[in-house]
C-alpha cells in the first residue's frame, strides 16, 4: 500500500487556497457596489476604497492563491508524513498574513499603489503581512528542496518543475531583498512600490510557469494512469532556473532605480516563452494518441481541465506579442496566461488533491461544467480586451474615465464582460464545490 501526504495538511493548503479566491471574488462585489452612483450615502467607504479593493483582489488572487497552490502542490508531491513543525509554522504564519494583509484594505490606513506584480498599501501591516507569508513559503520549499537534492524525493519531470519553482521563489526573495536594502531609507510611495516589486515580481513569472508546467505533468499522468518522462521536461526545468537567474543577475548589476532595469526586465518576459513550449509538445505528444484510442478520457474532468489551460494559456501568449502597456491588449493577455494556469490548477484541486485529502467531489458532471465555463469565459474575456484595447481602450481605467469613442472598444468591453460573467460562474462553482468537499465530514473505512 502507497503512504500518502497527511492529509490535514492538504486539506489546510486547499483551505486557505480557497479563502484566498473568496476573499479575492468578495472584493470584487465591494468593488462593483462601491462604483454604483449614491452607495456612498449608504455605506461609509474607507477613503479610496476602489482603489484599496482592487489592491486586495489582485493580491489575492493572483499572489496569495498562487503560493497558496504551490504550497498544496509541494505537499502532494513530498515525503509521505504527518504534519510537522514545518507544516504547522507555514500555515499558521500564511492564515495570519491574510488578515494583516485585509485590514488596510478596509481601513483609512495607508494608501492604495496600482503598482505593477505586487500592488501595494503603504501601510507598515500590509508590508508585514507580505513578509509573514513570503516567509512562511519559504519553510515548505526550503525543505523540498533539501530532500530533492539527498535523494529523499525521486528525481521524477514532476517534482524536478517544483524543485525548479523552488529556487525561484528563493530567487524572487532574494531580489526584494537587494530592491528593499538599495531603495532604504525612501519612503513608501508608488514609485517606492513599483521599484520594489518590479524585479522580484518578474522572476515570480518564473514560478508562476513552474506551477503551471507541474500541474499540467500531474494532470497528464492522472489521465494515463502513469508516469511520463521527457528530456522536454527536465530541459523547461533548468530553463525556469537560468530565467530566474538571468534576472537576479539584472538585479546585482543594475542601480534599482535605473532606466536600463526597467527595459532589461521588460525583455526578459521572452524568457518565459521556451519552458511551457516545450512541456505542452510533451504532454501533446502522450495525449493527442491516447486521446484517439481511449475516447472515454476525453470526458475525464482531468483531461478537460489539461486540454483547456493549454489553449487557453496559449491564447494569452499570443496575445502577449501585441502589448504595449498602455491600453487593454495587456490584460487580454495576462488574463489568458492566468486563466489558463488557473484552469490547470482547478483540475491538479478537483481530480488529485481532494481524492488524496479523503474528499473526493461528487459528480463528474458537475466538475466538467464549471471547467467549461471557466475556461470558455477567460477565452472570451481576453479576447474582447484585445479587441477593445485594438480600438485604443485603456487601461487601469473604468467608466466615464475610459474616453470610449470607438463602437470597436466598446463592444470587446462588452464582450469582456460577458466573458468574465462566465468566468465568474464558474469560479463560483469550483469555490463552492471545493469548500463543500472541504467541509464534509470523512467516512471512516
Amino acid at each position: 500500500m502507497v503512504e500518502m501526504p497527511n492529509r490535514e495538511v492538504l486539506r489546510a493548503w486547499m483551505g486557505l487556497a480557497a479563502l484566498a479566491l473568496a476573499l479575492a471574488g468578495a472584493m470584487a462585489v465591494l468593488l462593483a457596489l462601491s462604483r454604483i452612483p449614491g452607495s456612498q450615502t449608504l455605506f461609509p467607504w474607507p477613503v479610496a476604497f476602489f482603489e484599496r479593493g482592487l489592491v486586495a483582489h489582485v493580491v489575492f488572487s493572483f499572489v496569495v492563491w498562487f503560493l497558496a497552490a504551490f504550497g498544496l502542490m509541494l505537499a502532494l508531491a513530498s515525503r509521505p508524513a504527518t504534519a510537522s513543525t514545518i507544516d504547522r509554522i507555514a500555515l499558521g504564519g500564511a492564515a495570519a498574513s491574510f488578515v494583516l494583509l485585509l485590514v488596510p484594505s478596509l481601513t483609512v490606513r495607508g494608501e492604495p499603489t496600482l503598482n505593477n506584480y505586487v500592488p501595494a498599501i503603504t501601510d507598515p501591516l500590509y508590508y508585514l503581512g507580505l513578509a509573514l507569508l513570503a516567509g512562511a513559503m519559504l519553510l515548505p520549499v526550503g525543505r523540498f528542496l533539501v530532500d530533492l537534492a539527498r535523494g529523499a524525493l525521486a528525481r521524477t519531470p514532476h517534482a524536478l518543475v517544483l524543485g525548479a519553482g523552488s529556487a525561484v521563489y528563493v530567487l524572487a526573495l532574494v531580489a526584494f531583498v537587494l530592491s528593499a536594502v538599495a531603495l532604504a531609507p525612501a519612503a513608501p510611495s508608488f514609485d517606492f512600490n513599483e521599484a520594489l516589486f518590479w524585479g522580484g515580481g518578474h522572476i515570480l513569472q518564473f514560478l508562476n510557469v513552474a506551477i503551471l508546467i507541474a500541474a499540467w505533468i500531474a494532470l497528464a499522468d492522472d489521465v494515463l494512469g502513469g508516469s511520463g518522462d521527457s528530456p522536454a521536461f527536465r530541459l523547461a526545468a533548468g530553463l525556469l532556473v537560468l530565467g530566474a537567474g538571468a534576472g537576479l543577475g539584472l538585479d546585482l548589476a543594475l542601480d534599482v532605480n535605473s532606466s536600463v532595469r526597467w527595459e532589461a526586465f521588460a525583455l526578459l518576459q521572452y524568457a518565459l516563452a521556451p519552458a511551457p513550449l516545450l512541456a505542452a509538445g510533451a504532454i501533446a505528444r502522450r495525449l493527442i494518441p491516447a486521446a484517439r484510442t481511449r475516447p472515454d478520457i476525453r470526458r475525464d474532468p482531468a483531461f478537460l481541465a489539461l486540454a483547456l489551460s493549454v489553449a487557453v494559456f496559449g491564447v494569452g501568449g499570443l496575445l502577449g506579442l501585441f502589448v504595449d502597456g498602455a491600453d487593454t491588449r495587456t490584460p487580454a493577455h495576462y488574463h489568458g496566461v492566468i486563466g489558463g494556469i488557473n484552469l490547470a490548477l482547478m483540475g491538479v484541486f478537483l481530480r488529485i488533491a481532494l481524492p488524496r485529502a479523503g474528499r473526493p467531489p461528487r459528480g463528474s458532471r458537475v466538475l466538467a461544467v464549471q471547467i467549461w465555463l471557466y475556461g470558455a469565459g477567460q477565452a472570451l474575456a481576453s479576447l474582447g480586451l484585445f479587441w477593445a484595447g485594438g480600438y485604443g481602450a485603456p487601461r487601469k481605467a473604468a467608466g466615464e474615465a475610459q474616453g470610449l469613442v470607438e463602437l470597436g472598444a466598446k463592444l470587446g468591453l462588452y464582450l469582456n464582460g460577458f466573458g468574465a460573467l462566465i468566468a465568474v460562474m464558474g469560479g463560483i462553482l469550483f469555490i463552492v464545490t471545493l469548500a463543500g468537499a472541504l467541509l464534509r465530514r470523512e467516512r471512516s473505512v
